[in-house]
């Protein structure tokens, strides 16, 4: 099911396929250019619409260090520090997606969330979008 202000941004692909189309000799549409380039676009904001729904952009800055380690060690990570923006990101994702949000607090008195196997530490003394290399408790 789409929401209201996807399916309000399907509206010019809609106007488009509702115009008139002439019929020319031999039964043939005879469909101009403009009509072409504005089905063509329409179509294109729904197959990127689509792969949008697809994919958790949000988790993207956190999961690149995260397969890093793991190629690197062999397992998840214990913890990623994360700026302010990064780590609202995360927690949107979980909003969004309904996941169990698990947010804490270490002996230092930062914010903590867990993300698969890892620990994000909001750090807000970092700039906002700022990614730590990922890191054990060892």
């Amino acid at each position: 099911m789409l929401a209201r202000r996807h399916f309000l941004s399907l509206a010019p692909f809609g106007t488009v396929l509702r115009r008139p189309v002439g019929v020319g000799e031999g039964g043939t549409a005879d469909v101009s250019d403009q009509t072409l380039r504005d089905l063509l676009r329409a179509i294109e904001q729904i197959r990127m619409e689509l792969q949008l729904q697809r994919t958790f952009t949000e988790l993207d800055a956190v999961r690149e260090p995260q397969k890093q380690f793991l190629k690197t060690s062999g397992k998840f990570p214990d913890f990623i520090d994360v700026g302010i923006d990064v780590w609202f990101r995360v927690y949107d994702w979980h909003l969004k997606w309904q996941q169990p949000l698990q947010i804490g607090r270490d002996t230092s008195g930062r914010y903590t969330m867990a993300v698969m196997a890892t620990t994000l530490v909001m750090r807000p003394d970092v700039p906002p979008n700022f990614v730590s290399i990922p890191y054990d408790n060892k």
